[in-house]
């Protein structure tokens, strides 16, 4: 199996504070691959990285075997229609409404109506059970369903990887459980590659192929969800002890 993404020695500072300290990851297409962490160990920055957001101070991050840390914008957009990013929170656009965010990545499409458009942000939506909700503003759902649009919207240009930054982030635990069983669903229809950050443990016992810990810039163990579990080392142990306890 061919790998989605590969990161090589990968550093990212913030003044003085090392974030990623040379760290190594394979993905393999179709993985779901979820990293775990204290607030504040590059979680999130990692996937940053990945889309081009951010640029490292050194080493390689490879999508499809296309190396992203260097390219000119054009093409770096090119790789980008390949990954849906959802956003920690949402990111939705507060002055349109739900249909016409989700719609919003499809105008990339010229030869598309505005009615196509729309016609496919109203199946999306329907795929995360938000049809009903096409017109409302985001300001007028709840945080979960935020997050459900904002999941639409990465799906709009029928991406193979997905970014998913704290999914579960702020939820009850209920609606915590329907996210991860909408991105188990989705993933099982569509066979994406996925990349999840969160400190869901359930989740992550949930939906993962595969789980690596970061801490203090670097991948502390990496292996099943069992795997993990199992060890001794005494930062995990205490993240699964407490994890599993909220």
């Amino acid at each position: 199996m061919s790998d989605a993404i590969v990161v090589k020695n990968l550093h990212k500072t913030f003044g003085q504070q090392t974030v990623l300290n040379g760290i190594d990851i394979h993905i393999p297409q179709g993985e779901t691959f979820v990293l775990l962490g204290r607030s504040g160990t590059g979680k999130s920055v990692l996937l940053k990285l990945i889309v081009g957001l951010q640029k490292p101070d050194a080493g390689s991050i490879e999508v499809h075997n296309q190396e992203v840390t260097s390219l000119p914008v054009e093409e770096l957009n090119e790789v980008r229609r390949k990954i849906g990013f959802l956003f920690q929170e949402g990111a939705l656009y507060d002055s349109l409404s739900l249909g016409k965010n989700v719609a919003f990545p499809l105008r990339r499409q010229k030869d598309a109506s505005e009615k196509d458009r729309l016609d496919r942000a109203r199946d999306l939506l329907a795929q995360v059970g938000m049809e009903k909700d096409f017109d409302k503003l985001p300001s007028e759902i709840s945080g979960g369903m935020k997050k459900r649009v904002g999941l639409a919207r990465a799906l709009a240009l029928d991406p193979d990887i997905l970014l998913f930054d704290e999914p579960t982030a702020g939820l009850d635990p209920i609606t915590a459980q329907e996210i991860n069983d909408l991105i188990l669903k989705l993933h099982g229809e569509r066979r994406a590659t996925a990349v999840v950050v969160t400190h869901d443990l359930r989740g992550a016992q949930t939906i993962s192929n595969r789980i690596a810990m970061l801490h203090e810039g670097n991948i502390l163990i990496e292996g099943t969800y069992d795997e993990l579990k199992k060890s001794r080392d005494e930062t995990i142990a205490a993240f699964f002890r407490l994890g599993r306890s909220n």
